[in-house]
């Protein structure tokens, strides 16, 4: 188990560049799962989680060649569907997303759990109630079981939840399906948006894009494709941070200066600014932090919300930058039983933080924090826990960094280059 170790307290200072969003490439990758004909995709984002999926649809028989680091050509040609190995689908959760496409395409199919960040219960119904109203008989019997006769049917689906995965998995499916499919309550993140465009591109025809009520034409066939990633904008979000609880100054070149407007609105509530510069971001040194009260004087709350509003992927970040910031703020995570755990961690290093329940936490700075051997639960809260470290005078440990390399690419090079002391020993 490899670990960091972190001699925090140094301003960073310089350039960073955001690899291609790892939320969005995992369906992507998926998603060439419906044609027999290549396709590519540029902007690959380097990180365990993507190799993970590299390794199950290679074990599918999904031919991946590796054009550049970055560009990779996926051709499903001859797929084997059948005893998908358990232990590769436990390594990702993304794994579940195997299913909209592989229904879709070759009919009934047995997929074993998946795995994933340990951050509470992470509810599969939605992906089952959405095959299910497109005519697959889908079920849950210690392995998930998907069977289809024919071809599946168009029709109206209200998604019970706003899920992702769930839309993605209902989104692939719909577009090989006979006749049209109305998607109600969908999803709409950047990740899913650039689903719907590689679909479109495929020959799909989805209108609706970054809505919540998407219209899909099912087509009878798919054809291969080229498409560029955009930038994983939480990678974004936690370099942010990672300069302002330093006081360094960090310019974040093709930063996706579109899919901020959410995050710069609840950052700026607890005194945090930027820049942008064309299509990078510039985030200033020495920013004063502070939470900006409600009316009243009341403490604020920072909640997430399905996009366009706060993403739960980065609570884990705001939390850290409260810890620095002058005033109380209620953090509230309605999506995930365990998100708030890791909150212990920095109550270890010397944060003033009251753990109310499991979803809702208050922090009170600023605060000194203190070195401390970490482990990291989850791949953002791994990566908040090294952020805590870098605002550190002293020598911090973090463990079980494999986490943390689940979703952020070279994150010890990154660091290094923008003047942090960041060493990884290999156990």
């Amino acid at each position: 188990m490899d670990s960091f170790i972190i001699d925090g307290g140094i301003p960073l200072r310089g350039e960073v560049t955001p690899a291609g969003n790892k939320n969005a490439a995992l369906p992507l990758m998926c998603a060439t799962l419906l044609t027999d004909e290549p396709v590519i995709l540029h902007n690959m984002p380097l990180i365990k989680d993507i190799s993970e999926m590299q390794k199950l649809l290679s074990s599918m028989g999904v031919v991946i060649e590796k054009l550049t680091p970055k560009t990779w050509k996926f051709t499903a040609k001859d797929i084997n569907k059948t005893d998908l190995d358990p232990d590769l689908c436990r390594n990702v959760r993304a794994s579940i997303l195997l299913a909209g496409p592989i229904v879709a395409r070759f009919g009934s199919f047995l997929l074993p759990p998946p795995g994933g960040d340990v951050i509470g219960r992470r509810r599969v119904d939605t992906h089952l109630l959405a095959l299910n109203k497109l005519g697959a008989h889908a079920y849950y019997d210690r392995q998930y079981h998907f069977e289809v006769t024919g071809r599946l049917q168009g029709t109206d689906i209200l998604m019970d939840e706003a899920s992702v995965t769930a839309t993605e998995n209902a989104i692939m499916a719909c577009s090989l399906a006979e006749g049209t499919s109305i998607l109600r309550n969908s999803a709409s993140e950047p990740h899913v948006q650039e689903l719907c465009h590689l679909l479109n591109l495929m020959g799909a025809k989805i209108s609706g894009i970054g809505s919540n009520v998407l219209t899909i034409e099912g087509v009878e066939k798919l054809h291969g494709a080229e498409f560029t990633i955009g930038p994983d904008y939480l990678e974004v979000g936690s370099y942010i941070g990672a300069a302002v609880v330093t006081h360094g100054e960090i310019l974040i070149r093709n930063a996706g200066v579109q899919y901020l407007n959410m995050v710069k609105f609840v950052y700026n509530r607890m005194g945090v600014h930027w820049e942008e510069i064309g299509s990078d971001i510039l985030v200033p040194e020495n920013q004063r932090l502070s939470i900006e009260p409600d009316i009243g004087g009341a403490i604020p709350e920072i909640s997430v919300m399905p996009w366009p509003a706060f993403p739960s992927d980065l609570m884990s970040i705001a939390i850290v930058i409260a810890t620095q910031a002058q005033g109380t703020v209620l953090f509230h995570d309605w999506m995930y039983p365990s998100r708030m755990y890791f909150t212990d961690k920095l109550v270890g290093m010397g944060a003033q933080i009251v753990l109310c329940d499991p979803h809702r936490c208050i922090v009170q700075g600023p605060t000194r924090l203190y070195p401390e051997k970490l482990e990291s639960p989850d791949i953002r809260a791994g990566m908040a826990l090294l952020l805590a470290t870098l605002t550190v005078p002293g020598r911090s440990v973090i463990r079980n960094i494999r986490q943390i390399e689940r979703g952020y690419e070279q994150v010890d090079e990154k660091l290094r280059a923008l003047g942090a002391r960041i060493e990884r020993i290999e156990e």
